[in-house]
């Protein structure tokens, strides 16, 4: 584990018992380490004694994807399901079943993207509970009711497995990347596809929205993406520009219009 600022190697910790492990995810106080692996099993560690502290047993293939969120945790599997476990006693208290092939990424609307979103459609009843979208290797998006596993809408149109996602609450927008080359956004309440961006000409693999408001002549504001793809590029999109930009050697920064079919 690095400290960022600067770069300095923290400490190193050897977690036994597991092997291949393809995910992990961070308390938000540093305490609590969740890793996903090849073996089919998540575990939970105290990153004070590097000792397991729950082991999470269940999936039947191995595990893509973890992530801590209060006192669960969420698994992706390439048993085509999410599982959703009690993190002091590892039970698992819910399974997500739809996807057809491998479950790549979740995202969960959280406390504050619940707040503002509340605000931004409390006309819309059925969003008015906790929901969580998954992207999977069979070219889908699924938005799912975190209460009960059912599946509210299936998101259709990418061509390839589906990578990473973002979901922009207050906008009722949810960002995909595949390995189709595109970025394509959806209406979170509606399921209707908005956009495709066709620029990379990679698998996309990471996206990040950034929020910046500034203030000249009153308040605007602007969503940043950050598209990271196997090309070795990096692409960004202001939606409120139109242009290319020269990052380094063999780094780009692409502008798209957020309007742009």
């Amino acid at each position: 584990i690095h400290d960022l600022l600067p770069t300095t190697l923290l400490y190193t910790a050897s977690l036994f018992k597991h092997w291949g492990i393809n995910w992990i995810s961070l308390s938000p106080d540093g305490q609590w380490l969740l890793t996903g692996s090849e073996d089919g099993t998540a575990r939970l560690w105290s990153t004070a004694n590097n000792q397991c502290q729950t082991h999470f047993q269940g999936h039947e293939s191995y595990i893509t994807f973890c992530h801590l969120e209060n006192e669960v945790a969420f698994t992706c599997s390439a048993d085509h399901t999410i599982r959703k476990w009690d993190v002091m006693t590892g039970r698992c208290l819910a399974i997500y079943r739809g996807h057809t092939s491998i479950v790549n990424r979740y995202k969960l609307r959280d406390v504050l993207e619940e707040e503002e979103m509340e605000e931004e459609i409390e006309e819309v009843e059925e969003l008015s509970q906790d929901f969580l979208v998954t992207g999977s290797t069979d070219c889908t998006v699924k938005v799912w009711w975190v209460s009960t596993g059912r599946c509210h809408q299936t998101l259709l149109g990418h061509t390839g497995a589906v990578l990473c996602l973002i979901l922009d609450a207050p906008n009722r927008e949810l960002f995909s990347g595949s390995t189709d080359y595109t970025i394509r956004t959806w209406n979170i309440v509606t399921g209707e596809q908005l956009r495709v961006f066709k620029e990379h000409q990679g698998s996309i693999i990471c996206l990040e929205v950034r929020k910046v408001a500034f203030f000249p002549k009153g308040v605007a504001a602007f969503v940043q993406l950050i598209l990271l793809g196997r090309e070795k590029y990096r692409r960004g999109s202001s939606f409120e520009e139109g242009r290319e930009e020269k990052l380094g050697t063999q780094s780009w920064k692409r502008i798209f219009n957020k309007t742009s079919p």
